[in-house]
């Protein structure tokens, strides 16, 4: 495709930033956001402001979703005013948000029956680098398909990996989001042993975020943690949606994940102590207040 037309549903953290990445590189752009608001700055650099999904999608080659969760997703792609409804035929959808498998093959299959094409791409990376066309997609669905729209990538991804079938990016993601969680988790209960048993932090914490058990993640939310900014890049609510859906990924395998049940609990407790619309990290809260 040469420039294709792309339709960007979801303009939220991560969304906006990708859609801005798209508009630079020159590509024809219609978004639509249920906060028309929060489209404004797109608007004004050239992008065009969709009534709905189904408005956004009814000249697209390509159509780009990115949600919170299987709700969001399914509100935009269905119904009468959803992107399917008005999608053309041949053109490539692209859902990026993090999904249970289950819907991302029912969405290709009613994409089929369109007869459009659907990748499930889902991404890693925070606010800043979808601002800055740093993410990492984990892609499943035909290869071709993929070939077809390597060039829409190019600007929002530092890497683009093909998993396989249908599903499988979906599954990958929820595999590297309940990673994180339970490292968030353990980060936290370390930061408010240290902080509780009066070891020096400045001093302790970086034995373990630079040494083995350091991670780029620990190395990141650490000092989040030890400043107490929690200004969103990923939000612990949605985090805590992903180790759910990671959970049922696991029953459906026979695979128990425990250390993922573990980590969601501490979330949903974190959730219901109000931390929910704050970064991840702000989970380590949660612990201090236990221990005060």
């Amino acid at each position: 495709m040469t420039q294709p037309r792309i339709a960007f549903l979801g303009l939220g953290l991560m969304g906006s930033g990708m859609a801005g990445r798209l508009l630079a590189a020159g590509f024809p752009l219609a978004v639509f956001n249920r906060n028309a608001a929060k489209a404004r700055p797109l608007v004004e650099a050239g992008a065009r402001l969709a009534t709905s999904p189904r408005d956004a999608a009814k000249h697209a080659d390509v159509v780009i979703s990115m949600v919170a969760d299987d709700v969001a997703s399914r509100a935009l792609w269905l119904g009468e005013n959803g992107a399917l409804a008005g999608v053309p035929r041949g053109a490539v959808l692209i859902e990026c948000s993090t999904l249970t498998v289950d819907w991302v093959k029912e969405l290709a299959s009613l994409a089929a029956a369109r007869g459009c094409e659907l990748l499930d791409a889902p991404v890693t990376g925070s606010r800043a680098p979808a601002a800055a066309g740093q993410l990492s997609f984990f892609v499943g669905g035909d290869i071709s398909t993929l070939e077809k729209v390597r060039a829409v990538f190019a600007p929002m991804a530092k890497s683009l990996t093909h998993v396989g079938p249908t599903g499988s990016g979906a599954l990958v993601k929820l595999i590297n989001n309940f990673l994180c969680g339970v490292q968030v988790a353990a980060l936290a209960d370390a930061v408010a042993l240290i902080e509780k048993a009066g070891l020096n932090r400045d001093q302790v914490l970086p034995i373990f975020t630079e040494g083995t058990p350091g991670s780029t993640l620990m190395k990141l939310l650490a000092p989040r943690m030890t400043a107490r900014d929690y200004t969103p890049n990923f939000s612990l609510k949605l985090l805590t949606k992903d180790l759910g859906y990671a959970l049922q990924e696991g029953e459906k395998h026979s695979v128990e994940l425990a250390t993922t049940a573990a980590a969601l609990k501490v979330f949903q407790r974190a959730i219901a102590a109000g931390l929910g619309d704050q970064d991840m990290s702000a989970v380590v809260e949660l612990l201090r207040k236990k221990t005060e």
